[in-house]
């Protein structure tokens, strides 16, 4: 039987060279697809920062509104998860007018007829729901019938949401926004420095009987007398001071509307306040053993943080386990130390 070597050895090397040829642009093409995906911050910022131009409301304010609307969206089950670059939800019969009996409204005429909400923010005609210019501008629209400095734009906020706290957190994002100026505030680090001797494990749920039944809102980090505790997240101060269960504590909320709790502390840091911005890593007080008496009350327990997280939905505010939080940010510390 007849062999021809040559053809052969061709046809091999046509084929060796057309699968490096395939490999080397699909690869290609995979990098160039993901050095093109959409940076969300960058598109959120930019519009932002277009409402803001022609309402003249601050983007911050803006920002924070989308934010907490995004947040509160990912833990309720009545209201659909957020799935475009804008996290504001109106409803469609908010939108196109109560009276209105086409709730799929898009004439910027009509709405208005009925009262919606709805307004034509990118200038094609329609007022759509699936524009995230409109949406934004609907709500920024719905602002500036208040005005645009901070007090009147807190009373247009309570005239929405008709809730005090809603208005308080909102006016905290805010004011987060315009201290960093940038909306990626995302990173945390674990309460305690890493290096430090500490302990931990999960104990959200378990019984306490001091003060009435009820259970442990919180992870127990066991650490040495005075070690520091850090902020965790970027957030702000919401409270500051003594309570009979945890002596001295303090409650930091961050950009994604969760409410870190860091109790039974030795001290404050120096000149600590409520309404301060923080960062993760600050120095924010000790560990301590302070707490289940009066003002001053301590040593009646190891020293040891008790840290506890609660998420706001915009109607209620509940425990849930900070431990995998804990673990996951310990982890990621430590890669990134390593990294260094």
């Amino acid at each position: 039987m007849y062999i021809n070597w040559e053809g052969g050895f061709l046809l091999r090397a046509v084929l060796i060279i057309g699968t490096f040829l395939l490999f080397f642009t699909s690869s290609f093409a995979v990098r160039n697809a993901h050095a093109e995906e959409p940076d969300p911050y960058k598109e959120r910022m930019k519009l932002y920062k277009k409402v803001e131009t022609v309402t003249q409301i601050p983007w911050y304010y803006l920002a924070a509104i989308d934010q907490y609307e995004r947040s509160i969206r990912q833990v309720r089950k009545d209201l659909p998860k957020p799935d475009s670059v804008i996290g504001i939800y109106f409803r469609p019969e908010e939108w196109a007018g109560l009276t209105n009996p086409n709730s799929e409204e898009e004439s910027p005429a009509v709405i208005q007829f009925f009262n919606g909400m709805g307004v034509d923010g990118n200038g094609d005609g329609k007022a759509s729901l699936k524009s995230d210019e409109d949406v934004l501008y609907a709500f920024a629209h719905y602002l500036l019938s208040y005005g645009v400095d901070p007090d009147n734009i807190k009373i247009g906020l309570w005239n929405y949401y008709h809730r005090d706290k809603t208005v308080g957190i909102i006016a905290g994002k805010a004011k987060i926004y315009r201290h960093f100026g940038r909306l990626n505030l995302d990173t945390q680090v674990f309460p305690v420095p890493i290096r430090s001797n500490h302990s931990y494990r999960s104990t959200w749920g378990d019984a306490r009987g001091w003060g009435g039944r009820r259970i442990h809102e919180g992870t127990d980090i066991f650490a040495g007398y005075g070690v520091p505790v850090r902020a965790t997240n970027y957030g702000i101060i919401e409270m500051k001071g003594w309570n009979k269960f945890g002596g001295w504590r303090i409650g930091i909320r961050d950009i994604n509307n969760t409410y870190h709790y860091f109790a039974h502390l030795s001290g404050f840091a120096k000149d600590l306040k409520v309404g301060q911005i923080v960062e993760p890593g600050m120095v924010i007080g000790g560990v301590g053993s302070s707490g289940y008496g009066p003002p001053g009350t301590s040593g009646k327990f190891p020293p040891h943080l008790h840290y506890g997280m609660y998420k706001d939905n915009g109607i209620t505010e509940w425990s849930f386990d900070p431990y995998p939080h804990l673990a996951k940010w310990k982890r990621i510390e430590r890669i990134n130390i390593r990294k260094k």
